[in-house]
């Protein structure tokens, strides 16, 4: 075999060990949910809309939360701080702007300048000139955001087609596990994944317990 050949052959067999490489534009991200984004991590400078679950929202800001970075939660009343504990966030790190106004899409877009990931909640039909500034904010300082709802040209646009609860017998028990059907759309063409929630954490799918589940 060449030269040529033996490093083709190394790529391949590297890619197939590691199809998730991350570079240095991507955002902590937690291992639960790296296959629902292109490269498997959240991109700096980039927006993603999620629809159907404020929990899987604030999921995406738990890994980089809970390695340092600072997070804010814009217009969304249903913030629960257990909750956002429980999936890593860190709440001495998270700036919580429960009634922002009139301008919300504007007020995300500050905020962007200073925090590395922010959700933002009920936007509706936002201004494209307003959305561009935002926009240009995340690339200039290599922030994210992640949208409940609708968002003009996201990176990924996440939504949750099913939600599986387990933990209760007959009767009896706890609401422990949740898994989540999410059908994600981006430059990779549609895709449906499963995600798992243990005791409120991102379950990791390589723990051995969260069973790997990809629907075509």
């Amino acid at each position: 075999m060449n030269s040529t050949a033996t490093v083709r052959s190394l790529q391949q067999r590297i890619t197939e060990m590691q199809p998730l490489r991350l570079d240095d534009r991507a955002l902590p991200t937690a291992a639960g949910l790296r296959r629902l984004f292109p490269g498997g991590a959240l991109r700096k400078g980039a927006s993603y809309a999620v629809h159907g679950s404020f929990q899987l929202a604030l999921a995406m800001l738990a890994e980089a939360s809970s390695t340092g970075a600072w997070c804010g939660v814009i217009g969304c009343p249903a913030f629960g701080a257990e909750a956002a504990a429980a999936l890593g966030v860190a709440l001495d790190r998270c700036v919580l702007i429960p009634d922002p106004g009139a301008d919300t899409v504007g007020l995300a877009g500050a905020l962007s300048e200073i925090l590395t990931l922010v959700v933002v909640c009920g936007v509706q039909h936002p201004r494209p000139t307003a959305v561009e500034r935002v926009s240009a904010r995340l690339r200039e300082h290599g922030s994210a955001l992640v949208a409940v709802g609708d968002w003009p040209r996201p990176e990924s646009t996440l939504r949750v087609t099913a939600s599986h609860w387990r933990g209760l017998g007959q009767g009896h028990g706890l609401l422990e596990d949740r898994e989540l059907i999410v059908q994600t759309q981006d430059r990779r063409g549609v895709g449906r994944h499963a995600v798992r929630f243990t005791g409120g954490a991102i379950a990791d799918p390589d723990a051995g317990e969260v069973r790997r589940l990809v629907l075509r």
